[in-house]
């Protein structure tokens, strides 16, 4: 999933907008907003963010602390899987880096500074990558590539049988997460092209400047802090992701930090929680350092802006704009259109390798997953029950949470949003790791255990998603007039009576997109899910990732194919309400 402006790790459509105090300025909380606040609200809101966001940190701390000082962990930290681990974690994630910045930029700039047509149609098209579950991502790339493509077999231009699978290897799955994140990139670069000074262009053009001249001295300069914040994105979430690395790498025997933790946590064994908690640290570490290394490609660097801004600064491509239209077309026929249609000739064809015809084309992999199939008949029911109590439950803490940032703006607003993003930042990798740190053990007082069952991957979800939850909730509630709610204070309505005819119908809105917006991400979650499952609470990332782990490439591509059309659904209904959304909610619109 862009991210924050400020550049932490992911999205900047989920940084939130707070509004801290003018420097210098004392503090002063009237009496009426004490008042409107009920007693309970901090405490709990507190208590829901030490559980969700602090206290999974803490244990990964305290486990990663206890396995150096007793000295199981520093074997693993040795060993030489974890050093060619480590290199092929870095060269994976640069490469895809990589990538991502030269295709995301191309489309940003395209999109945001030229006049092209269809500018909504190609960010919504563009952004899909981003919410397809990256195991299905490589799973469409690999139907589409190698001499057992049905795709490429139909066309009569499959590779020889014999020829290896290009993309079994570090470039490979350099590509793949180039093409996963490139949206990432896309949507940084483009929230600072969109407030590209007007007048500024304006200038030089009237001093005789040429376009690649003002495009040169003026637009590129300016949009240095979006470049350089989307690919510091999508390094890090090549660092955190598993679903490529498994799906490409472990039939080729590359192992990156995400899949070796997978693997020992698969051979259980004496000191496996402190070497897997080591290995997560060197993920974050990982993580941070391309974090710092981007902040210290923009320190010392003034990026003000003066001048009028949010403005476009379009140039007119006049007699190219009709080739640079199908170059973007192109390219998304090749990342997307083409991927996805080896998919579905995959999903209907009765074996692998088989071409698609007319007398060969079958839906029986479609019946057997929706009808014969106990593990994704599961696996379905699993899902959306995971995502809707992740959808629906985390509004009872995104709103009272919205609702407290907004009166007490300042610094405990900055701390909380703060606090909040940590989870979403973190790799899901090591989310799940300091969960299952937290609840191997049986509950105190309860003696219940919750590892094992889907309910720690419920959790989970609650931590990773609750920044989600609140970015659209947050937006409504910085939109909404104040004097609203004191206007029915004053008139003696209680809180809960405010809340309910007040605040709620304003804010509805804005609570659905949350609710379709968690439930796109929750449905197709994998990297939690992957380390948390066990038999019987297996999601459908967790089913896709083990029907092509055990070769039955059909019903993984007929499956994959039903969560792609399930993606397509829920962003199209996302888009029929944006007219009733805050700004800024829909990622693929201004």
């Amino acid at each position: 999933m862009l991210e924050r402006n400020d550049l932490r790790s992911r999205p900047c459509w989920l940084r939130f907008p707070f509004q801290g105090r003018t420097a210098g300025a004392p503090r002063v909380r009237t009496g009426a907003s004490a008042a409107a606040e009920p007693r309970w609200l901090a405490p709990f809101v507190f208590a829901c963010l030490f559980l969700l966001c602090l206290l999974p940190l803490i244990s990964l701390a305290k486990a990663g602390f206890a396995g150096l000082v007793s000295g199981r962990s520093v074997g693993v930290l040795t060993e030489p899987a974890t050093f060619a681990a480590i290199r092929n974690t870095l060269i994976t994630a640069t490469g895809g880096m990589v990538v991502s910045v030269v295709i995301g930029a191309l489309f940003a700039f395209a999109v945001a500074l030229t006049d092209v047509r269809g500018k909504l149609a190609l960010s919504f098209a563009f952004m899909l990558p981003m919410m397809i579950p990256p195991q299905v991502t490589a799973l469409a790339w690999v139907e589409m590539t190698g001499p057992a493509s049905p795709l490429l077999k139909t066309l009569g231009i499959a590779p020889p049988l014999g020829s290896p699978q290009p993309l079994y290897s570090l470039s490979g799955i350099s590509l793949l997460l180039g093409v996963q994140h490139a949206p990432l990139v896309f949507l940084a670069l483009k929230a600072g092209l969109s407030a590209s000074p007007r007048d500024g262009v304006e200038a030089a053009r009237l001093a005789g400047a040429t376009p690649f001249r003002v495009f040169r001295d003026i637009v590129v300069p300016l949009s240095l802090p979006g470049l350089i914040a989307g690919a510091a994105i999508a390094f890090v979430s090549g660092v955190g992701n598993f679903g490529i690395p498994a799906i490409l790498g472990i039939p080729a025997g590359i192992a990156v930090l995400p899949t070796l933790i997978y693997t020992r946590l698969a051979s259980f064994g004496a000191g496996t929680f402190g070497e897997i908690a080591a290995l997560s640290s060197l993920i974050a570490m990982i993580a941070a350092a391309g974090l710092v290394l981007q902040q210290r490609a923009l320190s010392g660097r003034d990026y003000r802006i003066i001048g009028l801004s949010g403005a476009n600064a379009a140039f007119s491509l006049g007699r190219f704009r009709l080739v640079v239209e199908l170059a973007l077309v192109a390219i998304l026929f090749l990342v997307l259109v083409a991927p996805l249609a080896a998919l579905v000739a995959s999903s209907l064809v009765p074996a692998y390798g088989v071409p698609l015809t007319l007398q060969t084309v079958s839906l029986s992999a479609y019946e057997e997953i929706l009808f014969r199939q106990s593990m994704t008949l599961k696996a379905f029911a699993n899902s959306v029950f995971l995502a809707s109590a992740s959808a629906f439950g985390l509004l009872a803490v995104s709103v009272p949470a919205a609702y407290l940032m907004t009166r007490r703006k300042g610094w405990l607003a900055d701390a909380l949003g703060i606090l909040i993003e940590i989870p979403y930042a973190l790799p899901g990798i090591v989310l799940a790791v300091a969960f299952i740190l937290i609840f191997a053990a049986p509950l105190p007082v309860l003696d219940v255990s919750l590892y094992g069952t889907i309910w720690i991957i419920l959790i989970a979800y609650f931590s990773s998603f609750l920044a989600v939850s609140l970015k659209p909730v947050m937006s409504a509630f910085l939109q909404m007039d104040p004097s609203l709610e004191e206007a029915a204070r004053l008139s003696g309505a209680g809180f809960v009576r405010r809340m309910r005819d007040v605040i709620l119908p304003l804010v509805a809105p804005a609570a659905g997109a949350a609710i379709i917006l968690v439930f796109l991400i929750a449905a197709n979650e994998l990297t939690v899910s992957a380390l948390l499952w066990s038999a019987g609470t297996q999601t459908l990332g967790v089913a896709i990732f083990n029907l092509d782990d055990s070769g039955s490439s059909d019903l993984a591509a007929a499956l994959s194919v039903l969560v792609v059309v399930m993606v397509v659904v829920l962003m199209a209904a996302l888009e029929a309400l944006a007219k009733y959304l805050p700004g800024g909610v829909l990622p693929w619109r201004n």
